[in-house]
């Protein structure tokens, strides 16, 4: 109790409160949630640092500033020695002027917005739909709960193969994040693929404005986000905003998402590892090497292998190879742009440590229908000592217990030797969805994810398999 009084007059305090505004996306109602349960606020960065943008720096001199205004304050107060009242007010002040500037904090920041973000955003996105609306590429554009940046890689690599294709790094899915991308296009792409972000009703409706997509591809739909949205149908009618807008030109939709398929319209392209529209699926096969499988259309039929693992991957695959059949791509170029997808950087990512090792990192996985993807890839690969690492997923809002209790069932039911879970306010309803459904194997307990990476060497040998689900946010308890 003490050191938690305490550590709100340390040094870094300051900068503790602008990297929770930060890391909270500037969410009012983020940042004060995390403030409020914090305890120790000389150590809130830990799984990131801050970033100093030019936003960032203005917040921390306009903090100092309201700091050293209250302290002043305080301490005329205080020396008003022939004023009980006053001085009794000035330590009082005094005392609780941390306090006060972690709400004061936001004043600034509502200075910066109103006053010059967003004046500077409209001119930018202005500017930004205007050059796209000139711009001659095929627009293809991306929604979806999860998937969205896999999608993007996918189609970016075999797309290439044959035409032109800009596409944004990161996850450059917001309207600033978009406008940096366009301006680095050098004008002469074919090819322009866009993630569209959702956070809120209307983001994707607002994103549509701004790129004016010819292409959509909807890659599914599920609890991700479901602290903003509040229900699930919300985030589908947000996301089904790239439908409203792309009326009657060509949508791919993942069949493999129930909540997507059931928004999908007559005439919409469902994409599956059963195949995507005439072309069918056959002999689908992954392993630690890949992925490979036949696709075959009338007297057109493609051997295609992948880097990609998993078989959830086939539909993806397959949605490109339509998409690339229907923009003049021929065979051999189809044939080598599958053949060039490979694992993405956290993303069912595989290395093997100089022990014999293999770690898949999935960390960037954070949705309930990627875990279930890959546990079933996990539980595929037989002959192998399986680890399964996680701290759980964020954002599941009502649903997170009966998430999390189903993902421990999952685990039990492909038999996963090892699970290893970081403690915290969602993994414990993993232990019990496990021990529900008898679970044989060994439950391993961390207090945080750096001490589990740092053990899991000394509990690993030459042969086992690894899995890395999702990171763990420093905003979230």
């Amino acid at each position: 109790m003490i050191r938690s009084f305490l550590s709100r007059y340390h040094p870094r305090y300051i900068r503790s409160l602008v990297y929770m505004l930060q890391a909270s996306e500037y969410d009012v109602r983020d940042y004060l949630k995390w403030y409020h349960r914090t305890k120790d606020f000389t150590h809130v960065e830990r799984r990131k640092s801050l970033v100093k943008t030019g936003k960032v720096l203005l917040l921390l001199g306009m903090a100092w500033i309201v700091l050293l205004l209250l302290y002043g304050a305080a301490i005329f107060l205080w020396w008003q020695s022939d004023a009980l009242f006053a001085s009794l007010l000035g330590l009082i002040l005094l005392l609780l002027t941390p306090f006060l500037l972690a709400y004061l904090i936001v004043i600034p920041l509502g200075i910066i917005r109103f006053f010059i973000q967003l004046p500077v955003e409209y001119f930018l996105l202005r500017r930004t739909q205007q050059e796209l609306a000139t711009h001659k590429a095929v627009k293809i554009a991306i929604a979806g709960s999860f998937g969205k940046t896999s999608m993007r890689e996918i189609l970016k690599t075999v797309l290439s193969q044959g035409k032109k294709v800009a596409a944004p790094p990161e996850s450059f899915n917001t309207p600033l994040g978009i406008r940096k991308f366009v301006n680095g296009l050098a004008g002469n792409e074919e090819v322009l693929i866009f993630e569209l972000g959702e956070y809120y009703p209307g983001d994707v409706a607002a994103l549509c404005r701004l790129v004016n997509p010819q292409w959509g591809v909807i890659t599914g739909v599920n609890e991700a986000h479901l602290e903003k949205f509040k229900s699930v149908d919300a985030a589908a009618k947000t996301i089904f905003e790239l439908a409203d807008w792309l009326g009657a030109q060509p949508l791919y939709i993942n069949g493999e998402s129930n909540l997507a398929q059931k928004n999908a319209r007559p005439g919409d392209l469902i994409y599956s590892r059963s195949g995507v529209g005439e072309w069918k699926v056959e002999d689908a096969k992954s392993d630690l090497t890949g992925t490979s499988f036949v696709l075959i259309k009338g007297n057109t039929t493609f051997q295609l292998h992948s880097g990609l693992l998993g078989l959830h991957q086939v539909g993806p695959l397959a949605a490109a190879v339509d998409i690339a059949s229907r923009l003049g791509l021929s065979a051999q170029e189809i044939e080598r742009g599958v053949a060039a997808t490979k694992p993405f950087a956290h993303r069912l990512e595989p290395r093997t440590d100089q022990s014999g090792a293999v770690t898949l990192d999935d960390s960037y996985n954070g949705n309930p229908d990627g875990v279930k993807a890959v546990i079933e890839f996990l539980a595929s690969l037989k002959d192998h000592r399986r680890f399964y690492v996680t701290p759980g997923l964020v954002e599941m809002g009502r649903r997170s217990e009966a998430i999390h209790r189903e993902i421990g069932k999952q685990l039990a039911a492909a038999h996963i030797e090892k699970v290893v879970l970081i403690k915290n306010s969602v993994t414990s309803w993993v232990a019990e969805g496990l021990r529900e459904v008898h679970y044989d194997g060994e439950i391993i307990w961390f207090d945080d994810g750096l001490s589990a990476f740092a053990a899991l060497p000394h509990l690993t040998v030459k042969g086992d398999i690894v899995l890395l689900q999702n990171d763990w946010p420093d905003q979230y308890a």
